[in-house]
């Protein structure tokens, strides 16, 4: 048998797994194992959580004792720094499980019986807004135990990051932690992608085909939440890939109340047909936000960019233009002027790059900003594969970032330069307006040119070689 069909020893193997619990304590395990083993993983994951820098300690199915019944949570981590000691539970759920609010209760009622501060879930359940669970308890077991969430995708995020970029210390930790990668990108390992829209998705895109939605509708409310969290899994993916962290561009009020983005979605999806949500990108020129159109059946990508504060309208153009050598001619250029109001001037890419000057409405006016974006076809499906719409708004994501906003960069003044003492200096000129040849009260009295003699006591005055001084001067020295 040829080499090339065997297969590679795995630290982590996802051969015999058989059900989901299987699944499920194998996942733990190894999730757990890795963050005991590989320090900056560890850390990593556990501090942004409120655990303290120190080593990290891991446990699976410690029992705990609720009541008249015995309890397993999934694992247990402790985190000790000098004197202090965080602990937190840990419960876990691959493929399509989803936790239940009845089993984090009481999982909450033994942390804080216990005096753990926190628990943690792991699943592939992605909340539309980082911070957010997306499973409601009683708001009252969280007093004295925090709880935290960490979606599959994010974890593996993680430790790309880790790896990847940040770096790991030891390179023995770092092949452990890549095995864990290659474990949780395996499809058998239940640490799936977003791959489902939900069931509402196609009546929701059917009733907005047809203008029957209504804001009422439950399943508006189901398919709002769920496009954020694509949008959410989509940032994710892209910074794996950057080696960044991508996070959802909310505004102030919407991650102070999630609630509130969510009614504006389901408002926008009834009236519209629309879905917006942006993703903000470290260290690029703007924000690139995402709009689905469920009735057109397209996906919008755009990015805004402030125009150079110096040079010609058609000097600014000229200037994005450049920018914009390698992306495809469909794309979209819209140009804003200082003080406008309402669309700009718009045209295709290929058309500006022949003509610049179609972008100038008004030469006379200064041109502010552009937007830049590109339109892509949208899938109808609600799950993964071709002709599904999460994949289609995936793709049309990481496609204008590479061709589009990773290209751009930030207009910047020219710096002033030394003058060398030899170099003449330019007169400005003055202003007629300013110029004055009035005639002054210190300027003393004037002869009265209009008489014989004071024009010979003029001419007189001409030829001398001293001026004398002006009557009433006082001279002093």
């Amino acid at each position: 048998m040829p080499e090339d069909t065997w297969l590679t020893a795995r630290l982590i193997p996802t051969s015999g797994i058989n059900g989901a619990e299987e699944q499920e304590r194998r996942a733990t395990s190894a999730l757990l194992a890795v963050m005991t083993a590989v320090r900056e993983f560890g850390r990593a994951l556990t501090q942004p959580l409120g655990a303290p820098a120190g080593p990290v300690q891991t446990f699976i199915e410690v029992p705990f004792k609720h009541g008249d019944k015995q309890c397993f949570p999934d694992g247990l981590i402790r985190v000790t720094r000098g004197q202090r000691q965080w602990t937190a539970l840990v419960e876990v759920k691959t493929g399509s499980n989803q936790l239940q609010s009845e089993q984090l209760e009481r999982y909450l009622d033994v942390a804080r019986d216990e005096g753990f501060d926190a628990l943690i879930t792991v699943s592939n359940e992605i909340p539309p807004i980082a911070g957010q669970h997306p499973t409601s308890v009683d708001r009252r077991k969280l007093k004295k135990v925090t709880l935290h969430h960490l979606p599959w995708s994010e974890i593996l995020t993680a430790a790309v990051m880790q790896k990847e970029y940040r770096g790991v210390a030891d390179p023995d930790q770092a092949w452990v932690l890549g095995e864990l990668i290659r474990y949780l990108e395996h499809p058998r390992s239940g640490a799936m992608e977003f791959n489902d829209m939900g069931p509402a998705w196609v009546p929701v895109r059917e009733a907005v085909g047809a203008g029957t939605l209504r804001p009422t509708d439950s399943v508006v409310t189901e398919i709002a939440g769920r496009f954020d969290a694509l949008v959410r899994y989509a940032g994710l993916k892209l910074g794996r890939r950057l080696g960044t962290e991508v996070t959802p561009a909310l505004t102030r009020r919407e991650l102070a109340d999630p609630a509130s983005r969510t009614q504006m979605l389901v408002t926008q999806l009834a009236s519209t047909g629309l879905m917006t949500a942006g993703l903000k990108i470290p260290g690029a020129i703007g924000s690139l936000y995402i709009t689905a159109d469920l009735r057109a059946a397209k996906i919008f990508c755009h990015v805004d960019v402030d125009a150079p504060r110096a040079g010609r309208p058609a000097t600014r153009v000229n200037w994005l233009i450049r920018q914009l050598k390698d992306a495809p001619d469909n794309v979209r250029v819209e140009a804003f002027t200082m003080h406008g109001r309402g669309p700009g001037s718009v045209e295709l890419l290929r058309v500006v790059r022949s003509d610049p000057t179609t972008l100038i409405s008004d030469p006379t006016k200064e041109l502010r900003s552009f937007r830049i974006a590109q339109v892509s076809a949208a899938g109808s499906k609600r799950g993964t594969g071709r002709g599904a719409f999460i994949d289609s708004l995936l793709t049309a994501v990481d496609d204008f970032y590479e061709q589009v906003i990773q290209n751009l960069k930030p207009w910047m003044p020219a710096p002033p330069r030394l003058r060398s003492s030899d170099e003449p200096q330019p007169v400005e000129p003055v202003a007629p307006s300013l110029v004055s040849t009035a005639i002054s009260s210190q300027d003393g009295p004037q002869p009265d040119l209009t008489s014989p003699k004071a024009s010979d006591d003029a001419q007189q005055q001409a030829t001398t070689t001293e001026k004398p001084l002006p009557k009433g001067r006082l001279v002093t020295g």
